[in-house]
């Protein structure tokens, strides 16, 4: 199986979700927007994965490749691509799809609470009830036609669209050196401190990669 991973900077990279495509036998390509004029074709590739960014989806006068990129997204929703969006990538998706995505009603940073909404063959594999890694500023409506699978106490988590598209806010391909990299470049924004985060991420770090791989593995055996 062709995965294409859409990456929009180099400390926002795929994280776990490489090793698993990977390690399961598959290719696995990467596009990035803002250095690359053409998107590869949407025939291309059996499944993609849209990763995080420090933008909004709303910044495409800073960012004119939102625009081709967001395109991008709506031509894989319109082909049932099996699609994975991954916080900004998720509101992407949304935004793809006609959804409202603005500024949340407070940030997540760190460890949040999340609960399960719905059954799914995806998200399924996660606990009912789960700290999730968090880094985000807005939040999405889930899309006319989806499915909520998920929310925290601040915003709704994750959706599916249809049979093949998924969005999760939370960042379930973190690994231990990303969020260490993350806390280093952005110190203040940790609302309890960075330390306390990177306390906090130690214990809890192992365990999320874990579920990450599955949440990963999960979305690739549904793309087959």
């Amino acid at each position: 199986m062709n995965v294409l991973a859409v990456v929009h900077g180099e400390s926002v990279p795929v994280g776990s979700f490489g090793d698993v495509v990977v390690e399961r036998g598959h290719r696995l390509d990467s596009w990035v927007p803002a250095a690359a004029a053409t998107p590869p074709s949407v025939d291309a590739y059996d499944a993609v994965m849209v990763f995080g960014g420090a933008m909004h989806v709303d910044q495409e006068a800073h960012h004119p490749w939102l625009r081709e990129e967001e395109q991008y997204v709506r031509a894989l929703l319109d082909r049932r691509i099996p699609l994975l969006g991954v916080c900004l990538g998720a509101q992407i998706v949304a935004k793809a799809a006609g959804a409202r995505v603005g500024p949340a009603a407070e940030p997540e940073i760190g460890w949040c609470e999340v609960e399960l909404a719905e059954e799914d063959p995806v998200l399924g594999v996660l606990p009912e009830r789960f700290p999730a890694f968090q880094w985000h500023f807005y939040a999405f409506d889930v899309p006319v036609g989806a499915f909520e699978l998920a929310r925290s106490r601040v915003c709704p988590q994750a959706f599916r669209l249809g049979e093949s598209a998924w969005a999760v806010q939370f960042h379930p391909e973190v690994t231990r050196a990303i969020v260490a990299q993350w806390v280093a470049e952005a110190p203040d924004e940790p609302p309890g401190g960075a330390d306390a985060l990177l306390v906090e991420t130690e214990q809890r770090i192992d365990e999320w990669t874990r579920l990450g791989r599955s949440l990963c593995g999960a979305f690739l055996d549904a793309a087959v």
